[in-house]
């Protein structure tokens, strides 16, 4: 089964895309670059990763709400993704969020715990550290400026490998034409979020099994943010990938098995 649908959330949409079979569920949540293009319709070319899911598992993976007001915080995302969970009738989940879903993902654990088995926090962080703070806010200000190919090289350079850049950098201007949004608003009402989040105190609560999943070389968001959540986030264990950085979740080859793997546990 693959399918694209949307949840109404208030007076706005939330789009998903689902795909697999099984009983067991996963809610994927994804980073910043939902505020420059939903899931919507993408069902197909989302799944491709979660193949080895399928039996066991029905995964949806999930874009924010389409739009949000002025001053809309990480964790009103969270309220709104577990509205979305109940009307699709979804009580129990195993959750992966990739760095910003990451961050929405701790607030669901730790506000929502009987709706958590499995926690996933892959290329997250517990807060908005200095390092993420620069690259965040210089990612506004080009945005601001409707600088695309700025903002498109920039996120790229800061996540991926070298080896991965040395292949792909040529590629990066004409991927900035064709992903240049209409407009910035949801990008920038998501960015700003960042900014303000701070999670560090709260971690405690968290209750579920949790794997956090990391490369040390993350020029996003900095190296100690995943020892930070370990050491905070009673149980957990963390896996770092040597070499990689914020794209992890993309380049590591066994990255989704590993997720499977802690899911079946």
């Amino acid at each position: 089964m693959r399918k694209n649908g949307s949840v109404t959330i208030g007076n706005t949409e939330m789009y998903y895309a689902a795909f697999g079979r099984g009983s067991r569920i996963l809610v994927v949540l994804p980073g910043l670059s939902d505020g420059l293009a939903t899931v919507r319709g993408k069902a197909w070319i989302l799944s491709l990763p979660f193949r080895k899911f399928f039996q066991g598992y029905t995964v949806y993976l999930f874009s924010r709400k389409n739009r949000m007001p002025e001053g809309y915080s990480l964790r009103d995302m969270a309220h709104d993704q577990v509205l979305a969970l109940e009307k699709l009738g979804i009580a129990k989940c195993s959750l992966l969020g990739v760095s910003q879903g990451g961050m929405i993902a701790q607030y669901i654990a730790i506000d929502y715990p009987e709706l958590v088995q499995k926690l996933i926090l892959a290329v997250t962080a517990p807060n908005a550290n200095p390092v993420l703070t620069e690259n965040v806010s210089a990612w506004i200000g080009m945005a601001k400026r409707g600088d695309h190919r700025a903002l498109m090289t920039d996120t790229a350079e800061k996540m991926y490998s070298e080896p991965y850049l040395r292949k792909n950098r040529k590629y990066f201007p004409l991927l900035a034409k064709l992903t240049k949004p209409a407009d910035y608003d949801r990008f920038l009402k998501n960015a700003r979020a960042i900014l303000e989040f701070d999670v560090r105190e709260e971690l405690a609560g968290i209750q579920c099994p949790t794997l956090i999943v990391a490369g040390d070389n993350d020029k996003t968001l900095g190296n100690d943010a995943p020892y930070e959540m370990e050491r905070r986030i009673p149980g957990s264990r963390l896996h770092v990938y040597a070499g990689l950085g914020h794209s992890a979740f993309e380049e590591a080859k066994d990255f989704y098995d590993r997720v499977l793997a802690f899911c079946e546990e």
